[in-house]
């Protein structure tokens, strides 16, 4: 089924086209971002089952207006009010920015040049959550109840499922953008006991897709019991070093940390990143190749444009071992003379746009597992992640792991 656009921001067009044309006859750039956000989480376990609404949810707008030196942001939760009411505002806030940046060293911004540009993206899935909670908590149910019957060792079992539609417009002189697409995510949380030894692990799940999702975390069921009775069972490795082969998951921890984060181009700006040292320079194996972009996988970061109106990119960070490219946004890249890689993104619309990664992933290789597997006399297979850090001026990482 299609993701239809939100009602709310299709009525808002007329109005925000009103506002744009004055501030283009004031200003040399005006544009609007409009967002309307909305879903459920659902959470299920031994305290009972949950509702509520996603902690993604928001409706607001935000204009970036150009005073011939730098950009300024007003955001806005509401148009109830008349245009010129609107107008007054955002102009009260760029005099205040203006009066404000006399006192701090401030970084000056060529025009942006867009082309012309009307397009549009609503994504399809095969199953809407929208009226389905009788069914959701009926499936989580059916999960829990499954769990205790295939594991005694099993002292609670959580079972969480988040969805969201992101509908967004970006409107300006020469833009006109509007996309809609639903991204999920889900977990299963088994806690096991044995003895006094009390072990949890999580299996996470995610992508542009409807209640799929949940027969995904259904079919796997086994696997997530199996796997936490072997970490129950496990011992506590010897520290040291070795040879180590990552699964997709630690691979993706990895890519995430070092050439993700490490290679935000907002942090050269800034000169808090190593990585800008080492552009066109060798940073790993000559078979290695890793990307980041919203064209190469249907995944929660995949979209049309990104939250300045950028059409989103693939962007080939590592090519063939050598370092070749960061991740941008619009400002960044018109700082650094670069092209914008449709990386910025917004927390909120109450959020300045910053460099920030889409879908980061090494490319696969010619090697099989076996083979990999064969080529170590002692190591081990990494396998569930729990948490990383990355220090982008030192280019420096933590990744934190489960079990191997």
């Amino acid at each position: 089924m299609r993701v239809l656009f939100s009602n709310y921001l299709d009525d808002q067009i007329e109005k925000l086209k009103e506002i744009l044309d004055i501030l283009n006859k004031k200003y040399k750039y005006a544009s609007v971002l409009g967002n309307d956000v909305k879903g459920k989480n659902f959470t299920f376990s031994k305290t009972g089952f949950d509702i509520s609404d996603s902690n993604w949810n928001e409706r607001g707008f935000v204009f970036r207006v150009y005073n011939g030196s730098f950009y300024t942001e007003v955001s806005i939760n509401n148009l109830d009010k008349h245009v010129y009411e609107i107008i007054g505002i955002i102009d009260r806030e760029l005099v205040y920015a203006r009066e404000f940046s006399k006192g701090f060293q401030v970084n000056n911004y060529p025009l942006i040049n867009e082309e012309y540009l009307k397009k549009d993206f609503f994504d399809e899935v095969s199953s809407s959550f929208l009226k389905k909670e009788e069914e959701i908590l009926k499936r989580f149910k059916s999960i829990y109840e499954k769990s205790f019957n295939k594991s005694k060792n099993l002292i609670d079992m959580t079972i969480n499922v988040e969805w969201v539609r992101n509908s967004k417009l970006f409107l300006s002189d020469k833009k006109f953008l509007k996309q809609s697409y639903i991204w999920s995510q889900g977990y299963q949380i088994p806690v096991m006991k044995k003895g006094e030894d009390i072990k949890v692990a999580y299996y996470g799940y995610s992508g542009q897709k409807g209640l799929e999702i949940v027969s995904e975390m259904e079919n796997d069921l086994d696997y997530c019991l199996n796997h936490t009775e072997s970490i129950l069972n496990s011992k506590k490795i010897e520290p040291g070093i070795y040879e180590v082969i990552c699964s997709p998951e630690i691979s993706g921890l990895i890519a995430h940390e070092a050439f993700g984060h490490g290679v935000e181009m907002d942090m050269f700006v800034k000169k808090r990143a190593k990585a800008s040292e080492y552009i066109n320079k060798y940073v790993a194996s000559n078979i290695v190749n890793m990307y980041d972009g919203v064209k190469s996988v249907k995944q929660v970061s995949s979209y049309l444009f990104d939250d300045e109106g950028v059409l989103g990119n693939d962007t080939k960070i590592i090519d063939n071992g050598v370092l070749k490219n960061g991740i941008s946004d619009q400002l960044t890249a018109l700082k650094l003379n670069t092209l914008s890689t449709g990386n910025g993104k917004r927390e909120s619309y109450k959020r300045k746009a910053y460099s920030r990664m889409t879908n980061t992933f090494f490319s696969s290789g010619k090697d099989t597992l076996e083979n990999m597997i064969k080529s170590i006399k002692k190591g081990y297979l990494l396998l569930d992640e729990i948490s990383g850090m990355e220090d982008p001026k030192n280019w420096g990482i933590q990744c934190m792991l489960l079990s191997a």
